[in-house]
């Protein structure tokens, strides 16, 4: 075994041994003979070993040329510029690869743009040879070499529409479709140019989970026109990172489209039972208190507003605090909602709070999932409260006869004379009534509706009311 042979040996190289042979004999005639075989391997080597990445997820600004294996994902329209002190207009066209590690956008110039526009198709592996560079949008490679390898394959998938799960950072012409769950108000912004920017925020979700939508500059006014619980196609979006999140974002390019099909979408929440301190989570429950919207004054002396809503699931009720734009929500006694990306503090008196802020959605459900409402057709003489049975406490459910006939009794000798106002917020047997800092179960046979207002006047035990009266202000059903 030669001296050539014995280098490329211990080189960990995709370069094949011809091609390695040929640049080591090119390198000793460019030397004039002021190195032999071993010292241009050597060079060679030394040259390989600087430019070969592993992946495209070793790719970083500041390094000197890299070469890398890749497979094309898109490719995108060749563009004109002037050069200064030139007559002939240059051409780039940006394309976008992929390899298991990553994605990532080359830049072909002139000859090469000319190539690839005629000849270059999604699907194709390319050896790329260039220099990494900060992009608009991330790490680029602008490319000095690009060549066709039939016989090299590099296992990624392209697909036509993707789902929620399917995403992944540096994905380009991405066609997802998904539940609206949460729109946000457009804001505006100043660019380093000098120029006013506009960005609004969407929530989607499909059966695979769900993505927080930016929309940028034209696109922004999307947020506005779109209504939660709609279903749209998100087309010609990419893949950004934002707090270690993926984001999808769409630019003058893409679109977002009201669909007719229905997209299902089922939040995997927490219990809120379970809650602890630090944590970020999704819960989803009934609605049983819901203040008014206060606003204050900030530090910097901009306002501010916030509104708090207390939310109760089968295990447990919390107070969530709506805070700017999400306090806008339409929130009310009685309805189902499901909040996502909530912080968990320690609130006041010591009880824990969820705090809704800028990357949280709020979502009010038409109907709550199924075995959410905790009633049944035995449970309740009624079965249009269905969707809030789950949420009004321990006390929730039918109470028998005989279980009326004991609280009575023991009423009698062992209770208070109340009087209490409180909105209904579950109907049938028993009543739960909130009045915004407290809940009563209420035993009375008088039908009422969720929403009403009531004063009921009767005898308090342990926190139950039999109720001797029932009065319904008029008017004050929601």
């Amino acid at each position: 075994m030669g001296v050539i042979e014995d280098v490329y040996e211990d080189l960990d190289t995709d370069v094949e041994f011809e091609k390695f042979e040929a640049a080591v004999k090119d390198k000793v005639e460019q030397m004039g003979g002021l190195a032999d075989e071993e010292t241009a391997a050597m060079l060679i080597a030394h040259e390989l070993r600087d430019e070969e990445v592993h992946g495209i997820a070793d790719i970083e600004p500041g390094m000197e040329d890299v070469k890398f294996l890749a497979k094309v994902v898109s490719i995108g329209e060749v563009r004109t510029f002037e050069r200064d002190d030139e007559d002939e207009d240059g051409r780039v066209l940006n394309i976008e690869v992929a390899d298991e590690t990553g994605r990532i956008r080359v830049s072909l110039w002139d000859q090469m743009a000319a190539g690839a526009e005629e000849n270059l198709e999604v699907g194709t592996v390319l050896r790329i040879a260039g220099r990494p560079k900060d992009g608009y949008n991330g790490v680029e490679v602008s490319a000095n070499k690009v060549e066709e390898d039939i016989e090299a394959e590099v296992d990624v998938q392209i697909l036509d529409s993707y789902r929620v799960e399917d995403l992944a950072m540096g994905l380009s012409d991405v066609n997802l479709k998904g539940k609206l769950l949460d729109t946000g108000e457009v804001r505006t912004f100043d660019r380093d140019d000098g120029t006013e920017g506009r960005v609004s925020n969407l929530s989607l979700g499909d059966p695979t989970g769900r993505i927080r939508v930016t929309l940028w500059d034209e696109r922004a006014d999307l947020a506005e026109e779109l209504e939660p619980g709609q279903s749209v196609e998100v087309v010609d979006g990419y893949v950004r990172e934002r707090d270690g999140s993926l984001e999808l974002h769409v630019g003058s390019r893409g679109a977002v489209e009201v669909i007719d099909e229905s997209v299902e979408y089922v939040p995997e929440t927490t219990d809120v039972g379970t809650l602890e301190i630090g944590q970020t989570v999704d819960i989803a429950g009934g609605v049983i208190e819901a203040d008014g919207k206060r606003t204050f004054d900030r530090d910097d002396g901009s306002q501010g507003q916030v509104r708090n809503i207390r939310v109760k699931d089968d295990t447990g009720d919390i107070r969530v605090a709506l805070w700017g734009e999400k306090a806008d929500t339409d929130v009310e006694l009685a309805d189902y909602v499901v909040i996502t990306d909530v912080q968990i503090k320690d609130g006041w008196q010591d009880d824990l709070e969820a705090s809704a802020g800028w990357r949280s959605s709020v979502t009010v459900m038409d109907d709550a999932p199924d075995g959410a409402s905790g009633t049944d057709d035995d449970a309740s003489g009624s079965t249009s409260d269905q969707g809030l049975g789950a949420f009004a406490g321990d006390s929730a459910g039918a109470a028998t006869s005989s279980d009326t006939t004991a609280a009575s009794s023991e009423s009698s000798a062992d209770g208070e004379d109340v009087e209490f106002t409180g909105t209904v917020v579950q109907a049938g047997n028993p009543v739960i009534l909130d009045d915004g800092t407290q809940t009563k179960t209420v035993e009375t046979d008088a039908e009422l509706g969720l929403g009403d207002e009531v004063t009921v006047n009767g005898t308090e035990t342990d926190g139950r009311i039999t109720a001797d009266s029932v009065e319904v202000h008029t008017g004050a059903k929601r």
